[in-house]
């Protein structure tokens, strides 16, 4: 019996510990990594399992694509843009936030002097395997 106890006290040790470093606190610098990129720049913010967050600035454009396995949310911060999702086109600009189902046509073309500047995040885990772009 007390052997059963010291196996229950480690294993809800390790458990704690799990839950305790699962929920980490980060701090994120959301300035680019640099200025200097043609049309994209992406700064990977955090990733596990179940998640992606970035932070993405776009100069130009976004072709139209969608993610076989994801579900992607967009908030926009800086910029303005004309977003489309499946058939359908909207002005963005900052505060927006944008809800795009897996497997679902999207991309925005940028429409201010300043880069378009979001927060994209992707359940689950975005490892950029199921990006598909429309010909």
């Amino acid at each position: 019996m007390e052997s059963n106890m010291k196996g229950l006290l480690i294993i809800t040790l390790l458990l704690i510990q799990h839950i305790v470093s699962a929920q980490t606190v980060s701090i994120v610098d959301l300035r680019p990594d640099s200025t200097n990129y043609d049309n994209i720049h992406v700064k990977r913010i955090s990733s596990d399992s179940l998640s992606s967050t970035f932070a993405i600035w776009i100069k130009l454009k976004v072709k139209m694509h969608k993610h076989i396995n994801h579900t992607e949310h967009v908030y926009v911060l800086e910029g303005k843009g004309n977003f489309t999702i499946g058939d359908k086109s909207k002005s963005i600009k900052k505060g927006d936030f944008i809800t795009i189902p897996r497997n679902t046509w999207h991309g925005v073309e940028v429409a201010s002097e300043i880069p378009l500047k979001v927060i994209s995040v992707q359940s689950p885990e975005f490892k950029g395997l199921d990006r598909i772009y429309k010909k």
